[in-house]
């Protein structure tokens, strides 16, 4: 059975839907998917109590276990291939990652009762049957096309972007030792070490970063509430604009990371120039492929405008604290 899942497992993540010769139909492919996640939840219940307690299932018994086990499984594969590639990369994404989580969950399970001792049930297989029942609960909340599943990735890029804009403005208002929490001892030998302080020279950068890394919030703000308004899914172009959206936005939070990582001290001016321009341009992208897309009518162009001056702004900024660094 564990052989079998693992060959299923890397199936899933490697393989390519079939582009089915047949019509695609959402509400039949979405009834079928959660039937297959509801009874693979219904096969993990039924293998995890058959080794909660003596007497241990039959070899026949176990036979017919793993038969139905696999089956579920497979069946949840399956369905996960009827989901063509033209209703959106982003859609398929998220569809595979709960799939995923089911096979997953399943390998655990089935891993934890070949390991447990045979005479009780013990606290890791409760753990892990808990495990596929969540993973097959997934499937309530998955986005059911492209646009709602471009929102889902938005909204998350959105709460990363706002924490590290966050912990940034935190470090700065703490004062002039951002690293004041771990250099409380004085054994250590730091303090007064000026590697752990912002210069003059170096807040006056901060300033300026910190205006891009508000632009990136903003933008993610203004394009998600777009997305919500205007996105749709209908044709194979709206679907194809909505992933461009969603791969690039993708980008935004990695570059705000690298970018904040670079602006604690001891700073170096150039490093900070560099992930500056790398966040700054993949917001002119976020905001060019925004503004050609379906989802910006002529009403919203105005504030992709704001947000691209903001950018240019700031970098400029940037460039000049930065030019005698160069």
């Amino acid at each position: 059975l564990l052989g079998a899942l693992r060959a299923v497992l890397a199936r899933v993540r490697e393989g390519e839907p079939g582009e089915g010769r047949e019509p695609f139909e959402p509400p039949r492919f979405w009834d079928a998917l959660g039937q297959t996640f509801k009874e693979t939840s219904q096969e993990a219940t039924k293998l995890s109590v058959a080794f909660s307690r003596p007497p241990l299932p039959s070899a026949e018994n176990c036979r017919k276990l793993s038969e139905d086990v696999q089956n579920a499984i497979l069946a949840v594969a399956t369905v996960y291939y009827w989901l063509p590639k033209g209703q959106g990369t982003t859609l398929r994404k998220m569809v595979r990652d709960a799939t995923t989580d089911v096979v997953e969950g399943m390998i655990q399970l089935t891993e934890t009762i070949l390991i447990s001792p045979l005479e009780s049930l013990s606290q890791e297989q409760l753990i892990s049957t808990g495990g596929v029942w969540e993973a097959c609960e997934q499937v309530s909340s998955l986005p059911r096309d492209n646009q709602a599943a471009v929102v889902s990735a938005l909204a998350a890029c959105l709460s990363v972007v706002k924490d590290a804009l966050e912990e940034m403005e935190n470090a700065l208002v703490e004062g002039q030792d951002p690293y004041s929490d771990i250099m409380e001892d004085e054994e250590l030998g730091f303090r007064g070490n000026r590697d752990t302080y912002w210069s003059e020279a170096d807040r006056k950068l901060l300033s300026s970063c910190m205006g891009l890394m508000k632009a990136s919030k903003a933008c993610l703000k203004k394009v998600l509430s777009v997305v919500k308004a205007y996105g749709k899914a209908d044709s194979p172009e709206q679907i194809a604009q909505l992933d461009d959206l969603a791969d690039i936005a993708n980008e935004i939070s990695p570059s705000v990371d690298e970018l904040a990582l670079s602006m604690y001290p001891p700073m170096n001016q150039l490093a900070v120039r560099l992930n500056a321009a790398k966040l700054a341009s993949v917001l002119k992208k976020v905001l060019e492929i925004t503004k050609t897309s379906h989802v910006c009518p002529p009403s919203e162009e105005g504030w992709v405008q704001f947000l691209t001056g903001a950018v240019d702004h700031n970098m400029d900024k940037i460039k000049n604290f930065t030019q005698g660094e160069l």
